[in-house]
């Protein structure tokens, strides 16, 4: 336990230069590209030939004419403080609008991912029985064609077939603004059905392809054989024995997914309108808010190194041979 406890402190402060490296180099990304808040204000306001005062005017109130290094600093001594700044285009606190878009973002994630992990390692290792066979091939290479097809373009098939052409479920938003069942639960999980499926699709093929070569790679192990010649069934070696020690890379690639989809959810939640925090990110670079681009930075770095940690842990359970100090 003090051992596990000195690792979590280590990771931790490690942690520390990693989410500082990563906010000078966004903001320096950032601010170096081309255009600002304010171009792209007064090319929006629709109105020619504005007073060049009033844009230095603009300049000035969200301290972008200062120089780069001094707002650079600014920006830093404000996350140490826990201020995140204040979003341009929505005129809120940037933690503020996080925590409004989070909800959504799960709400949307979380099913696809519980799904695809269970549904895609059961899949694996049933698969992983038979290596060869007819299914297997099956399987296989339909799980590779939708590996490599494109999510957005999926998204798009889906609203196609399902929204517009059989018209079952809504094309977007995460609620009905007028009808008789707007705002209900039903409504919502009408909303919620085609961009989950549309993740569930694109992450299943994931852990298939992962829980069948790991359960393979088990099922040639020595205690595998062992079990099998004191007479064990053999759906008992493979799911009691065989797939608990295959799990390894799937609790990686678990934690990996669930922290990129948290906030890396930008081409479902674009396609189908779903108010996430993907959603305000693509809005947040378009219209180079970078309070809020940065601040979405700093939450995503926090949960990747969270996300990591307690896979980190879990490795400790899941292996007893996993030692740490």
């Amino acid at each position: 336990m003090n051992g596990l406890r000195r690792y979590i402190a280590r990771r931790i402060l490690e942690a520390i230069p990693l989410i500082f490296a990563i906010i000078v180099f966004n903001f320096v990304i950032f601010h170096i590209a081309p255009g600002d808040p304010t171009s792209y204000m007064m090319a929006g306001s629709g109105v020619a030939g504005i007073d060049p005062v009033v844009i230095e005017a603009m300049k000035k109130r969200w301290g972008l004419d200062k120089p780069l290094l001094e707002q650079l600093v600014v920006y830093l001594s404000g996350v140490i403080r826990g201020d995140l700044g204040y979003s341009f285009f929505r005129n809120k606190p940037v933690s503020e609008v996080i925590l409004e878009r989070v909800p959504a973002t799960l709400l949307l994630i979380l099913p696809s991912a519980c799904a695809s992990i269970v549904v895609g390692t059961l899949i694996g290792a049933y698969l992983a029985k038979r290596p060869g066979s007819k299914l297997d091939s099956t399987v296989s290479t339909f799980s590779s064609i939708l590996y490599s097809v494109p999510v957005f373009w999926l998204g798009l098939i889906l609203l196609i077939i399902f929204a517009f052409g059989l018209k079952l479920f809504p094309s977007s938003g995460m609620v009905s603004p007028i009808g008789e069942y707007a705002g209900s639960v039903t409504d919502m999980l009408q909303h919620l059905f085609l961009p989950s499926l549309t993740l569930f699709l694109t992450d299943v093929p994931i852990f298939i392809r992962t829980a069948r070569a790991s359960v393979i790679e088990i099922m040639r192990e020595d205690f595998i054989t062992t079990f099998k010649a004191m007479g064990l069934k053999e759906n008992a070696v493979l799911y009691k024995h065989a797939l608990r020690n295959a799990l390894l890379p799937t609790v990686t690639i678990a934690g990996m997914l669930l922290g990129f989809l948290l906030t890396g959810a930008v081409l479902v939640e674009t396609v189908f309108g779903w108010p996430g925090l993907g959603r305000t990110t693509y809005e947040a670079i378009y219209m180079r808010d970078y309070p809020l681009i940065m601040g979405i930075f700093v939450f995503s770095s926090i949960v990747f190194i969270s996300i990591t940690l307690v896979v980190d842990i879990v490795y400790a359970f899941l292996d007893p041979r996993v030692k740490y100090r």
